[in-house]
Parts: structure tokens; C-alpha cells; sequence
């Protein structure tokens, strides 16, 4: 099973990624913009999603996505460790994050 030191060797993995805490929590950034959170009992993980995809993502998936009331309003989703599928599936979704908030000289 996946689990928040997979997260972190992940995220680091990505150009120009940085670990910051917040919150009491591991929270990565890139160029100063936050892509990932691994919050509360680190057996989920917070990364950025446009609402529209956040929201077909829940509908498709709800034993692997979610969203707590209070983020809401935010262009966030959770993901639940054990539902992934494997590495490979937790890099692709690491990645999409970083790449919304990464400069475009890193991206391509």
C-alpha cells in the first residue's frame, strides 16, 4: 500500500520542488505555489483540481476522491492512499498538480 513517504519522495521528484510545513502538515511547492498537502492522519492526500474536473473525479471515483466542507470553494481534492491503484497512478496525479502551478520553463 502507498503511504505518505511516497507522497514525499514523489513530489520531490518533480523539478524545483520544495517541502515546507503548514499547518502541521508536509506541504510541497514549486516556484513558491503549494501543488500538495498530506494533512490530519497522512493516509490521504490534497492536490489541486479545477472544480469541473474535481467534480466529475468524486462522481467517477468517490472511494478515492473527496472533498472536507470547509474546501469546498478551493480548486483542491483529497485522494485516499489505499484506493490507489499503484505508483504509478499516484505520480500521474502528483504530477498534474505540479504542472498547473509549475513556471512553463519547467514544465515543457
Amino acid at each position: 500500500m502507498l503511504d505518505a513517504e511516497d507522497v514525499r519522495r514523489i513530489a520531490l521528484s518533480f523539478p524545483e520542488t520544495v517541502e515546507k510545513e503548514r499547518w502541521g502538515h508536509p506541504t510541497f511547492d514549486v516556484a513558491g505555489r503549494m501543488f500538495v498537502t498530506v494533512p490530519d492522519d497522512r493516509t490521504s492526500f490534497a492536490v489541486r483540481c479545477p472544480r469541473l474536473e474535481r467534480d466529475e473525479l468524486i462522481a467517477a471515483e468517490p472511494h478515492k476522491f473527496w472533498v472536507p466542507k470547509h474546501e469546498a470553494g478551493s480548486n483542491w481534492v483529497r485522494a485516499r492512499l489505499e484506493a490507489l491503484e499503484d505508483p504509478e497512478e499516484l505520480h500521474d496525479i502528483l504530477a498534474d498538480s505540479w504542472r498547473q502551478v509549475a513556471p512553463p520553463d519547467l514544465v515543457n
